[in-house]
């Protein structure tokens, strides 16, 4: 394994604005690039969720050689349904090397191993090919189409809904 997961501090903010800052990070978006008060915004957030009771919402920053070089997240949906959803971001220069994948495996692994879900949905944009196949590559099958899902800045967005039971979970 080449990256670690741990949750995300305050002081990440700046490694966060490196790659929120960015337009092509942010491409697939509803928010961004992020101003730095966004970027430390974002981060505030993410910490008062995690003082939340009973916690719903796991920020981690994607560790590598010591640097953090995204972040992965795993929101609980339905606790009554054990349903979660995952996202994950990269800084471009980690982008088609094999980090996304690893990482959403992560944290699937953490969904279900630790968490006990019994699904684990994520979306995307339709023309975001490289996470669409970061999806099938973690096990995950695709659902459909939800149309208008997202509401961006040019206007409302579709989204492919992908998902994995824990019944099909391989773990590695």
């Amino acid at each position: 394994m080449r990256i670690q997961l741990r949750e995300l501090v305050e002081e990440d903010w700046k490694a966060v604005h490196a790659y929120a800052s960015l337009e092509k990070v942010c491409r697939y978006q509803p928010w961004g690039p992020n101003t730095e008060a966004e970027s430390k915004q974002f981060v505030e957030e993410v910490l008062q969720d995690a003082q939340q009771e009973p916690q719903m919402r796991f920020v981690y920053a994607i560790m590598f050689e010591g640097n953090m070089i995204g972040s992965a997240e795993l929101s609980i949906k339905s606790t009554q349904n054990r349903e979660g959803e995952i996202g994950y971001i990269l800084y471009p220069d980690f982008w088609n090397k094999g980090f996304a994948t690893e990482a959403a495996k992560n944290v699937l692994s953490i969904g279900f191993r630790t968490f006990g879900l019994h699904r684990i949905c994520a979306t995307c944009d339709p023309n975001n090919l490289a996470s669409a196949s970061v999806l099938k590559k973690i096990g995950m099958q695709k659902e459909g189409l939800l149309r208008e899902h997202m509401r961006m800045k040019s206007g409302w967005r579709d989204s492919l809904l992908y998902s994995i039971l824990e019944h099909e979970y391989v773990q590695e």
